[in-house]
């Protein structure tokens, strides 16, 4: 059968509509008439596309404001971390440990499961509008899928910790205290059975354009973390590190559960907000006709799970190759990547709250709104994180100093993570665009279809799905033979090198590989478009680094650096005309001085 089967235990698909309610959804998927016309009130009515722009600023705004929470208090919690145990064996040990968690998370919370799960209930969604008075899809779906998502993670979740001993031996043979990272290995196997639970709770509610809950599980993650660390290093050392991170992978499921639990109560409580104007309301699109159920396809799950752990086997590299060199550097290499990663979070953002527009229109058939959606996402994505790259390479020193450089965390370790923070930078633009890129690839082919449309499983297709995993295999072998090279001359930095370099290298294969799954993006305007943002940072950050250099107090360097990056990245990028950046600044120019003068710079289209 190709991989596929039906979601019930029938052999027929399984019945793929919900029970009978007055929604508004069949008028919606209806051409405008005269009976809907009546008597209108004066004025202009509101456009769709307003209306849809103002439905992604406030979705953008909370996910940003919970993800920013989350990510300060990850902060945080690495900075407690660094101030209890500095950068020695003993946090190596936990780091190796940590790998499981980190593992865990993209494959479970943040990629693979958002990538299969989205677009699935993104097309239980849009069935349900095509046919309202049927049973539900997404129960259905949530029925066939859920169970067997529970037994698989419980078993993993077994087998990682019965195995810690061969796992730490795979990930560092080089380490001084194998036992240690056992102990903390089998304690943070406990995070996956939750992690998965998380990813597909939140991957449920995105789709019904839920974001406030979904975002805010990095807050109560790292809020478990900071108790546990707080109330029990001194009994339990570096452990409580890790007890921590099972408790808080707890309290991520326990806040999605409630409203998971709500959109299912009810057949109203069910239907998701419409974005005004977007996939599934009937503007822009056909009514397809109505299909009779959804057809699982398990096998899809295979090349969305490759390429999220070929992803991560970037950092089994670093742990790999890092356990060989002196005690510290890889909890060098981990601090630096957190900092550089929290340039990409804002990036990351965009994405997620966009993604689910993206799914809907690809399970619509709009090719066109999901090419032009992605062509945006991808230049907004790099001008936040050009913008945080600049930062970085500008007060890379002065931002460590001030963050970890006390208690046991020293000059040299300071020294040390600031300069891999700038080697790492070099990859962060095309961590950002990856993440853009990848989830419209996997959409064109969810873990779910339509019953009645024709199976894709034509050996042209099945092979395209394993092109992002083949583009990563490719740029993890780039990061192997840099590291290699360059690690023995180098040490961390070339470790980082080889990270950035494979990244890059991943990125420029999956631009092409949009165009061969059928999303046409333009490849001149987004290159033409990431030249100019990439220029504009490559000056804000010579000119950040000058004024960085001038204060020895490093809050003063920091806060000097940044605001030259800021300006000198928003009029670099408004005089080369890079959209993402010209647009906000005369828009801000407008609020700030209403003159004829800042008038004259609007940009066609309101741009």
């Amino acid at each position: 059968m190709s991989g596929e089967q039906p979601t019930g235990t029938a052999a027929a698909p399984l019945p793929v509509a919900r029970a009978a309610v007055p929604a508004p959804a069949p008028v919606a998927a209806t051409p405008a008439g005269p009976d809907r016309s009546g008597p209108a009130p004066a004025g202009p009515r509101s456009d769709p596309a307003s209306h849809r722009r103002g439905f992604l600023a406030k979705a953008f705004g909370v996910t940003a404001l919970l993800s920013a929470a989350g990510s300060a208090l990850g902060l945080l919690r690495d900075l407690l971390l660094a101030r209890l145990f500095g950068a020695n064996q003993g946090t190596d040990a936990f780091l190796v440990a940590w790998t499981v968690p980190e593992t865990a998370a993209p494959l479970l919370i943040e990629d693979a499961m958002a990538f299969l799960m989205v677009p699935a209930f993104s097309l239980a969604l849009v069935l349900r509008e095509e046919n309202p008075e049927a049973p539900d899809p997404v129960r259905q779906l949530v029925r066939s899928t859920l169970p067997w998502l529970c037994a698989a993670l419980c078993a993993l979740s077994l087998g990682a910790a019965l195995g810690a001993p061969l796992l730490v031996e795979l990930l560092a043979p080089g380490l001084p205290d194998p036992g240690l990272a056992v102990t903390c290995t089998r304690i943070t196997a406990l995070t996956i059975l939750p992690f998965g639970l998380a990813g597909y709770l939140g991957s449920a509610l995105r789709a019904h354009h839920d974001f406030t809950a979904p975002a805010g599980i990095y807050v109560v993650y790292n809020l478990g973390i900071l108790a546990v660390l707080l109330t029990c290093n001194a009994i339990w050392g570096v452990r409580s590190a890790a007890v921590g991170v099972a408790v808080g992978s707890l309290l991520m499921a326990a806040l999605l559960v409630g409203p998971f639990a709500r959109r299912l109560r009810g057949p109203a409580a069910l239907r998701g907000p419409a974005v005004p104007g977007g996939p599934g309301t009937g503007a822009g699109r056909a009514r397809r006709p109505q299909t009779g159920g959804l057809v699982l396809i398990p096998l899809a799950i295979l090349p969305v799970a490759v390429f999220t752990l070929t992803r991560q086997a970037q950092v089994f590299v670093e742990r790999y190759l890092g356990s060989g060199l002196p005690p510290g550097t890889i909890s060098h290499l981990n601090y630096a990547a957190k900092v550089s990663q929290l340039a990409m979070t804002a990036a990351i953002l965009i994405c997620t709250v966009t993604f689910p527009l993206v799914a809907r229109a690809l399970a619509a058939g709009d090719l066109t709104a999901a090419r032009d959606r992605v062509e945006k996402d991808l230049g907004q994505a790099a001008a936040v994180v050009l913008a945080g790259t600049a930062f970085l390479m500008a007060c890379a020193p002065s931002v460590v100093g001030l963050l970890f450089e006390r208690g046991a965390f020293g000059p040299q370790d300071t020294a040390a993570t600031a300069a891999v923070i700038r080697v790492y930078s070099f990859g962060l633009p095309a961590q950002a665009l990856i993440g853009v890129m990848v989830r419209p690839y996997f959409s064109v082919r969810p873990v779910v279809r339509r019953a009645g449309d024709p199976s894709p499983d034509d050996g042209g297709r099945r092979l395209l799905d394993w092109y992002p995993a083949a583009a990563m295999v490719l740029g993890l072998a780039v990061t192997v033979i840099v590291g290699l090279l360059a690690t023995p001359a180098h040490g961390a930095l070339g470790l980082a090198a080889g990270n950035a370099a494979g990244i890059t290298t991943t990125a420029a294969l999956l631009l092409r590989g949009l165009l061969l799954r059928g999303i046409a993006v333009r490849v001149g305007r987004v290159l033409g478009g990431q030249a100019r943002l990439l220029a504009a940072a490559v000056g804000a950050a010579a000119a950040g680094a000058v004024t960085a250099g001038l204060p020895a107090d490093p809050l003063l360097s920091t806060l000097l650096g940044g605001a030259t990056v800021a300006l000198a990245f928003a009029a670099l990028g408004t005089g080369f005309g890079a959209t993402e950046v010209r647009g906000p600044v005369l828009a801000a120019v407008r609020a700030l001085c209403p003159s004829p003068i800042a008038d004259e710079g609007k940009l066609p289209h309101g741009r």
